[in-house]
């Protein structure tokens, strides 16, 4: 932190703070953030996890509280080594529940390694999924789009037990959930998080980083739609 503006006590120059901003600035050296959507930075969260964690924190949260995983149930998520995916899976598997994660084979190992159970997405998809899930899945959450809500139905989960962050048609069409970052986001819950990856009990990959004058190639990267875990911009 450069500068605080006046009347602002929480927090003083040369602070380290994560937060996020309303405007969109996310390509910007510097930018003005309120403080109260600030939050001091552990020193063991590094800066280019610190700088990814809200958008995809906050939606992996908002995804699990949509759906309420219970504790014996069997809940399913797309794109589980993705942004948004690799953090959802291992909130969901705090919950006691049984996470199914669909995934690249690449990926399989990492998702076995915090105890999500790898199913490989593509053609033949469904009756992977139940074979792993034993025949029921309670719940589903979606961070990719392209058909995963109809595959929710599809696999027989209610749809209020389903929730999406990418097909808001299906949100109208169907009546599952659309709860995103801006659901739940706060900075005390950014600092809960903040913690526990600071305590080591969540991981948020990083996939690449870029210099902000390569800009286009993280886009390209970001395109491609295979990354492990986030692609950052660093000054």
């Amino acid at each position: 932190m450069q500068a605080v503006g006046e009347g602002v006590a929480a927090f003083t120059a040369g602070d380290e703070v994560l937060g996020w901003t309303e405007e969109r600035a996310s390509h910007a050296e510097l930018v003005a953030v309120p403080a109260d959507q600030l939050t001091a930075k552990p020193a063991a969260v590094p800066w280019e996890v610190a700088g990814s964690l809200f958008v995809v924190g906050m939606a992996a949260y908002a995804s699990v509280q949509a759906v309420a995983p219970q504790s014996g149930e069997t809940v399913v998520v797309s794109a589980a080594a993705g942004g948004v995916g690799s953090v959802a899976v291992q909130l969901a598997r705090r919950t006691g529940a049984t996470v199914i994660g669909l995934a690249g084979e690449r990926n399989h190992d990492w998702l076995r390694r915090h105890e999500i159970v790898p199913v490989t997405y593509g053609e033949g998809q469904a009756d992977r999924i139940r074979e792993a899930a034993g025949g029921h899945v309670d719940a589903f959450i979606d961070t990719f789009g392209g058909g995963y809500v109809d595959l929710a139905i599809e696999l027989g989960v209610a749809p209020e037990r389903i929730n999406t962050i990418a097909d808001f048609a299906a949100v109208e069409r169907l009546g599952v959930h659309g709860q995103g970052t801006h659901a739940v986001g706060t900075a005390p819950l950014l600092a809960e998080l903040a913690g526990m990856v600071a305590d080591g009990s969540l991981e948020l990959p990083v996939a690449r980083t870029f210099p902000l004058d390569q800009v286009r190639d993280a886009f390209d990267e970001l395109a491609a739609r295979h990354s492990h875990g986030k692609i950052v911009l660093v000054p």
